[in-house]
């Protein structure tokens, strides 16, 4: 099985998921927008801490600070709203 990555496109920002070819660098013919999912994986990976999370490089530097605040109650069943969407805005 093919090694699967994530990345941000530098141009877009949208978030991909997918595997790239032999090169490294060029995706392959399967990659898939992920942008929403991995957002709202990141946001409840980061409310399960309780505090802020921070990504640092391989040397030890912190690089990111990750701080989530939940802005509705947790709400049972489909959490996705209608059609099962859902939706980014940046601000």
């Amino acid at each position: 099985m093919k090694k699967l990555h994530v990345a941000a496109s530098p141009l877009t920002g949208t978030i991909f998921a997918g595997t790239v070819l032999k090169d490294g660098m060029t995706w392959g013919a399967n990659k898939q927008d992920v942008t929403i999912d991995a957002l709202v994986a990141v946001a409840e990976h980061a409310l399960k801490f309780g505090r802020p999370v921070e990504i640092s490089t391989a040397d030890g530097t912190p690089e990111y600070r990750i701080i989530v605040e939940k802005l509705t109650p947790n709400v049972r069943g489909n959490r996705r709203g209608m059609a099962g969407q859902r939706w980014a805005r940046m601000k």
